[in-house]
């Protein structure tokens, strides 16, 4: 909704505020403030002027050279492309040197050969409205010459999102009076229509009757003779423009402005296309209707409409009918004003696809009190602005709805609810409207559909006292984390570690397809089927996560992808042992789900630059990785390949296995679109690595000392037990080891063929002083010698 600050202080002439102020106490009572944006003519060298006459230009066919008087002695000559004016019009004259709202400077110039000194203006061009098909036609009356800005003096624009639960509010008066308690402005200037509410409420069948009193209960009609059809004055046109409605005619714009004004939408018919009686009923079956926007509607039993003894004239709160719309040759209109019920009318609404400022209004509730408000202050619109006589009588069909409500309302449930007393609660309640009813209920008016509880009062009290304004209290303790707690900070962390050693995470659907199975490090066992698949590749619960990386990967690779590091944490699932559950229901099958880490890698680990060449990722940067994860030295123990790998390791830990790596084929490589390796791991969580993230510690103070051993050992020897018996010597001064050199003969030649020569680096570094020879020297000698003793190797020497 478009709210316009001149037309709001009709109503609150005390509204003195700063457009800050009012924006944000808009904001404070739930109302979204999503744009303010200023309005009017408040431009300098901009005036009423007056066509004197217009011809053809004699270059041009889509321009009219016109002479028109500004006030100044001698008529301006003004080249313009405008048709919808004539000679004697009077529109806004933009003279050179004004600069428009969007930044168009005027001077004078040729156009076509022809000179022009400044340029008659649109109402889009002066920051009106969005209208731009022609130019912006003034009252006959205006004085020429006059700046536009006194005529209409600037204005700000507040673009509103109204909260469905405040209908009050979707009215320019429940807007003021929702400021006023705010602002505490006492005088709320209510239009007065008691000159209209003199007519007498008559209740006659034969002229209207309602036949659906559930979907609409009360319904009041007007009648006013020898009206005048016209333009509107241009007052209410800037009105409804401002608020983004269109000028139609001065009728149809008053209805549009009383539901503006009140909220309560009404609608005027052309009495001398209606055969009475009007009846208000639900629509027959296949029963159609020409609605105002031209479109023709098919409608069914219900949807509810307002006919008369012939046809349906219009649909019952939402849109009337074309045929008996008002139009320039109208001299008696009939004014409609119903209640209608909201649930009703959103259906139709929805239904129909047809949604209107109406039904905006009418599905979210409209006060019961207004339907007979709305139409006597559009009865006294239509007789100020478009003259006419109104009936004596007004037309009534049902009652109004009962709309009395009281709600219960505590001091201390309020103090115990906001933690805090508000001394002046009853005073807030008051001023919003209520009246209390007996000690703890209050009487809620008939506007405020919203407040139904006492939880809603008490919001009020909060809401109008300042929320900020309560004490912050903590109420409750801390609690100790869940083992679901634990294990979601386990996962985060892991994922964190995960992300910064490079990986990017992908999330695969827990379904596979049989084909699928084929790609795992490890042999599958039984597997869980889906009795009912959703489509042909979503057979299978996934036994392993290996598969839907493959996929993710190939998607990657097919979308130009030089390099791809990819890592999945979820759930894998498989059949369950029966020897180790209890059977399952018939029908069912037992499942045990298990949480797997899932890495792939393919492509460059560095990526090319001047300084750098390029490497591609190997099973060592897989190991590196997971070892990472879990903080500890992994061994990696060759097993048997398999359809997906050509190269399969177990991984162990501590004597333990939890995993598998692999090196997948060549040919299934290519296939998946990768231009070289593609190594997969697949390993149990770390108990408590992922709870850590990186070590961090200080830099050393002290140098090293770095002393070789190089050694011939069987060929049957790992690297790991090497580690495992340098490390099992516990000494407190090696700091490193690294292997450096690898050398084998099969040819048997210059080393046996079953041994194999290796050398190897070992650091040295106390982090309180630095080493003497001697020191390094005898730790090194010691450690040469568990060498030989435990692993039997041969050093060389020399």
């Amino acid at each position: 909704m478009k709210l316009s600050l001149n037309w709001l202080r009709e109503y609150l002439p005390a509204l003195n505020r700063s457009v800050e102020e009012i924006a944000d106490a808009l904001t404070f009572t739930g109302v979204e403030v999503e744009g303010v944006q200023v309005r009017g003519a408040g431009i300098e060298k901009v005036v009423v002027a007056q066509i004197e006459s217009f011809q053809q230009h004699p270059n041009a066919d889509r321009l009219s050279v016109c002479q028109v008087l500004d006030g100044s002695k001698t008529p301006r000559q003004i080249v313009c492309g405008a048709k919808n004016f004539r000679a004697g019009d009077k529109v806004p004259l933009a003279l050179p040197g004004a600069v428009l709202p969007d930044g168009t400077k005027i001077k004078a110039s040729k156009l076509r050969g022809v000179e022009s000194d400044g340029m008659l203006c649109s109402e889009r061009e002066l920051g009106f409205s969005d209208e731009a098909s022609g130019l912006m036609i003034l009252d006959p009356s205006v004085p020429i010459g006059v700046p536009l800005g006194d005529l209409f003096p600037p204005d700000t624009i507040f673009d509103l999102e109204i909260t469905p639960d405040r209908p009050d509010l979707l009215s320019y008066i429940g807007l003021a009076r929702e400021l006023s308690i705010i602002f505490q402005i006492p005088d709320l200037n209510v239009p007065d229509s008691s000159a209209v509410a003199a007519a007498k409420p008559v209740s006659d069948a034969s002229q209207v009757r309602t036949d659906a009193l559930e979907a609409c209960p009360f319904a009041v009609f007007h009648e006013v003779r020898d009206v005048t059809v016209g333009p509107s004055p241009d007052w209410m046109r800037r009105r409804l423009e401002a608020a983004g409605l269109r000028s139609i005619n001065n009728i149809v714009d008053i209805t549009n402005y009383v539901m503006l004004e009140t909220g309560k939408p009404i609608h005027a018919y052309d009495l001398s296309k209606l055969s009475l009686p009007v009846i208000i009923r639900f629509a027959r079956a296949g029963e159609k209707l020409l609605a105002l926007d031209g479109k023709t509607y098919e409608l069914n039993q219900t949807h509810l409409v307002i006919a008369d003894a012939e046809k349906a004239i219009g649909l019952g709160g939402v849109m009337g009918g074309e045929d008996t719309g008002v139009s320039s040759g109208t001299t008696t209109v009939l004014v409609e004003s119903a209640y209608f019920d909201p649930g009703l009318i959103r259906r139709t609404s929805r239904g129909l696809g047809l949604i209107s400022d109406a039904s905006f209004r009418f599905e979210r509730g409209v006060d019961p009190k207004s339907v007979l408000f709305a139409a006597q202050r559009a009865v006294q619109l239509i007789k100020e602005i478009a003259g006419g006589t109104a009936s004596p009588s007004v037309l009534v069909a049902g009652q109004e709805p009962k709309n009395k409500r009281k709600v219960l309302f505590r001091l201390n449930r309020c103090t115990e609810i906001l933690g805090s007393e508000i001394p002046d609660a009853k005073l807030i309640l008051e001023r919003i409207g209520l009246a209390p009813a007996d000690k703890d209920h209050w009487e809620i008016p008939s506007y405020r559909l919203d407040l139904e509880r006492e939880i809603d009062l008490i919001e009020e009290v909060s809401r109008y006292h300042g929320i900020q304004k309560l004490p912050g209290r903590l109420h409750g303790s801390p609690t100790m984390g869940s083992q679901i707690d634990i294990a979601h900070d386990d996962a985060m962390q892991l994922r964190r570690k995960l992300a910064g050693l490079g990986l990017a995470e992908a999330r695969t659907l827990v379904f596979l397809d049989e084909p699928s199975l084929r790609n795992s490090l490890r042999p599958l066992g039984e597997t869980v089927k889906i009795r009912n698949p959703l489509a042909e590749d979503q057979e299978v619960l996934r036994p392993s996560l290996i598969p839907g990386l493959l996929r993710a990967a190939e998607r990657n690779f097919n979308r130009g992808a030089r390099s791809v590091a990819l890592f999945e944490l979820g759930q894998i699932f498989s059949a369950a042992d029966p020897s180790r559950h209890s059977p399952a229901p018939a029908g069912a099958a037992e499942t045990e789900e298990s949480t797997k880490l899932a890495i792939l890698l393919s492509g460059e680990n560095a990526v090319p630059s001047w300084n750098q060449t390029s490497r591609s990722y190997d099973l060592f940067d897989a190991k590196g990785i997971l070892e990472t994860v879990y903080d500890a030295s992994l061994q990696a123990n060759r097993i048997a390949p398999n359809d997906l790998a050509a190269l399969v390791c177990e991984l162990v830990s501590n004597g333990r296995s939890i995993g598998h790596l692999g090196l997948v084929r060549p040919r299934q490589a290519r296939e998946l679109g990768a231009k070289g390796e593609i190594i997969v791991a697949e390993v149990e969580l770390p108990a408590v690595a992922a709870r850590s993230l990186f070590k961090l510690k200080p830099l050393e103070r002290f140098p090293a000392v770095t002393r070789d051993i190089a050694f011939v050992a069987p060929r049957s020897t790992h690297w790991a037990e090497v580690i495992a018996t340098l490390n099992s010597a516990r000494e407190s001064l090696l700091a490193d080891v690294q292997v450096f050199d690898l050398f084998v003969d099969p040819s048997g030649q210059k080393i046996p063929a079953d041994k194999k020569s290796l050398a190897c680096s070992l650091t040295y570094r106390a982090s309180d002083r630095t080493l003497t020879q001697d020191e390094v020297n005898e730790v090194h000698q010691r450690l040469k010698k568990r060498l030989v003793d435990e692993l039997a190797v041969n050093l060389r020497e020399g």
